[in-house]
């Protein structure tokens, strides 16, 4: 029988939750993954449990709570104990095993799977410099996925405005420039000699960020240039061949292949 090491519910698809999920390969943790799509985990009960309400259950399961970032407006049924577990309230949300643990934010979430299976693979690094390195890479990813968050959601909503558009321009050009040049001159990963923490969230934002590409008529529209152009391949060449071969790993590929080819995205 498998043993589940983490559970996780999210609105499906969602790249940010592949950090966990291709470390989880590399590193042989059991992770189970439960969610749905935005608007139908409205109807779900949020909790360790998470699960689609049954018909006239939604007015007796769970407390009502107000949705927030991109749940803004509706109202959904997060349980008490998923609101001790997770006090923000938000998803993608993990759990240990039994439930009383709770690990929000994918970085974090990410960080729990290699440190499950830190005797099997070294997702870390070797040692505390690469491992503080490799941190170094989280912590930068931060800032530039707050701002392609509101960018992207203000795509969807279609309420993009220009400064919106120009912060996310600015903060990926700062977030692949930094890639770039640590892959130089022609290192295969930006940490040590083999795939770290830091390579696979950098290929789970890429990936996120690259949904730009279905508005970019609209952004045209308003007279905005998309920021995913033609010429990203020559601006940032090692960022972008670095998502090409990570995105054949046999660890990433059942994520991220698929996802991008939907997307029509060639790399």
């Amino acid at each position: 029988m498998t043993v589940i090491e983490l559970r996780i519910f999210s609105y499906l698809p969602n790249p940010r939750i592949w950090k966990a999920t291709i470390a989880a390969r590399l590193c042989g943790v059991e992770v189970e993954v439960r969610g749905s799509s935005p608007r139908e985990l409205q109807s779900w009960l949020w909790d360790f449990d998470a699960r689609p309400l049954a018909s006239g259950e939604a007015t007796a399961s769970g407390e009502a709570r107000a949705g927030t970032v991109g749940f803004r407006g509706a109202t959904l049924r997060k349980t008490d104990a998923f609101m001790d577990a997770h006090p923000f309230g938000t998803v993608p949300a993990a759990f240990s095993p039994d439930g009383k643990v709770g690990i929000f934010e994918s970085n974090s979430i990410m960080r729990a799977v290699a440190r499950l299976g830190e005797s099997r693979f070294p997702l870390y690094g070797r040692g505390p410099y690469e491992a503080s390195r490799v941190d170094s890479f989280l912590d930068a990813s931060l800032v530039f996925a707050r701002d392609a968050q509101l960018y992207l959601l203000a795509l969807m909503s279609g309420t993009v405005s220009s400064e919106t558009h120009a912060r996310a321009r600015d903060g990926f050009a700062v977030y692949a420039g930094g890639i770039d040049r640590a892959l130089s001159p022609d290192r295969a990963f930006l940490v040590g000699s083999d795939v770290t923490l830091a390579d696979i969230c950098f290929v789970a934002e890429m990936c996120l960020f690259f949904n730009e590409q279905a508005s970019a008529a609209m952004l045209e529209q308003q007279g905005l240039r998309p920021i995913l152009q033609t010429n990203i391949v020559a601006d940032f060449p090692r960022a972008m061949r670095h998502l090409a071969r990570l995105r054949k790993h046999p660890a990433f590929a059942p994520d991220v292949d698929p996802y991008l080819t939907k997307l029509g995205i060639q790399t």
